[in-house]
């Protein structure tokens, strides 16, 4: 079974202090600042919405690029590689896939020397009819849009920060060994908990 974190609408205060960890974490990492959860509000409650790092995975399934891999028992989206399609954004049954604008990173915001004579000089089919070649060619990278989706913090040993900050621990990690650890502390309370039989 993949491990992937969950929250309980029970406790949900709408804080969105997991959100703000989220988005803090993975930009101190140097990854997209956009948070990996949301919290959404209905009339009685609030619940963030994660990846479920379904082990069909059907975001990965119609990545065409294959962007999206199995690691580690989670489902993990490779930034560099993702070309921005969406398809796996339609592909998620949880809407938990958010295609997100990002400028590349450590990239320059101007190019002050790169003139229209330079691109001609590279390739003639880059220089427009009609254009003074020494006039400057002045412009900023392209906003790329990609896709963002939770990764249960894997470069963290201690696990996803949104777990670690909720202030009502409405959210769990959830992997075989939590299983096994609930389950065990179920059989340990009904055994103390044994009503006696009268004979």
């Amino acid at each position: 079974m993949n491990r992937f974190v969950i929250g309980d609408p029970k406790d949900c205060i709408g804080c969105n202090t997991c959100m703000a960890a989220c988005s803090e974490t993975h930009k101190a990492f140097g990854l997209q600042s956009f948070p990996r959860l949301q919290v959404m509000r209905n009339d009685d409650i609030t619940v963030p919405i994660l990846c479920r790092h379904c082990d069909d995975s059907p975001c990965a399934t119609v990545c065409p690029v294959h962007a999206i891999t199995h690691e580690n028992n989670t489902i993990q989206l490779n930034e560099g590689t993702c070309i921005g399609c969406k398809l796996c954004a339609i592909a998620c049954p949880f809407g938990a896939i958010t295609p997100y604008g990002s400028s590349p990173i450590d990239a320059p915001t101007y190019y002050e020397h790169f003139t229209f004579a330079d691109a001609v000089t590279r390739d003639i089919r880059t220089a427009p009819n009609n254009t003074d070649v020494s006039s400057m060619l002045a412009w900023q990278p392209g906003v790329k849009a990609i896709a963002v989706k939770c990764d249960l913090c894997y470069f963290r040993k201690e696990g996803p920060a949104c777990v670690q900050t909720c202030p009502t621990k409405t959210l769990f990690l959830i992997s075989d060994e939590s299983i096994e650890k609930a389950n065990r502390e179920k059989r340990e309370h009904s055994m103390t908990n044994i009503p006696l039989i009268p004979h």
